[in-house]
């Protein structure tokens, strides 16, 4: 179940837990002429175990968007233990991006169509003045928000919409913007306002146009009235977007994670 053979050596997978500041990167997915996570990731293997591969990601984030906790899965036919994967891929990895764990998983594995649900938190410093240390992890927002009716806002996300005004451009015909919604809550300490939702799959830009709507609202360019309407799809007016690096995907859920670890 675990092995199989790949040009008469045997094989196995590999799902691993990637950390990484997306600040310098043209987002996860591989692109020419572009920094990206992926590309580091598959330079570090070869460069640990001499092997070419593309790695799968349970999603693709976007130029500047941070994860704590990413996976991505790859097969290997070398003998090294999956620990050995984590501290071999760390030394040559750049030191914005990490693994912190590492599985050996069955090869019907697929980060992407076996996660349950994706959570992403999106920081605001809701502060006049800027902060230096967090200008890279937070995006600063000066004017007054009524955080009661935000967090009224982040309530209707609940449940299954069309998500089709909090998205940048789509596939093309026949492709869905349905997603469903789990859990969505913001949260104040200090000058700190910190936005987690889980749902089965975003759509692109969705969280950072999601957040973008709730702080319209909490400065009153939005009524809740006029969030009913975007969820619902209804009007030509569409949710604007918040910069990237107050968003960060916190935590892919599957079923069983690690799924089926044998030693």
């Amino acid at each position: 179940m675990f092995d199989r053979k790949i040009a008469g050596e045997t094989a196995i997978r590999l799902a691993l837990t990637i950390e990484y500041e997306g600040t310098r990167y043209h987002g996860f997915q591989y692109q020419d002429n572009a920094s990206n996570i992926q590309e580091e990731l598959e330079n570090s293997i070869y460069k640990f175990s001499g092997e070419v591969v593309r790695v799968k990601a349970a999603g693709r984030t976007d130029s500047g968007v941070h994860a704590i906790g990413q996976v991505i899965s790859f097969d290997t036919v070398t003998r090294h233990s999956p620990e050995t994967f984590v501290s071999g891929l760390n030394h040559y990895l750049p030191d914005d991006i990490a693994v912190r764990e590492a599985f050996k998983v069955p090869e019907s594995f697929d980060p992407r169509r076996d996660a349950v649900s994706r959570v992403y938190k999106y920081t605001i410093r809701n502060s006049k003045v800027p902060s230096p240390l967090q200008r890279r992890i937070a995006t600063v927002i000066t004017a007054d928000l009524d955080i009661l009716e935000m967090k009224k806002g982040a309530s209707l996300y609940l449940g299954t919409h069309d998500f089709r005004k909090f998205s940048g451009p789509m596939k093309g015909e026949g492709f869905s913007s349905v997603r469903k919604i789990l859990r969505s809550e913001l949260r104040k300490k200090n000058d700190i306002l910190e936005y987690t939702i889980e749902g089965n799959a975003f759509l692109s830009h969705q969280v950072r146009r999601m957040v973008g709507a709730l702080v319209d609202v909490g400065r009153g360019a939005l009524t809740l009235d006029d969030l009913k309407k975007l969820i619902r799809g209804v009007g030509d007016s569409v949710a604007h977007s918040l910069p990237a690096q107050g968003l960060c995907l916190r935590e892919v859920r599957y079923k069983r994670f690690p799924p089926l670890i044998e030693s």
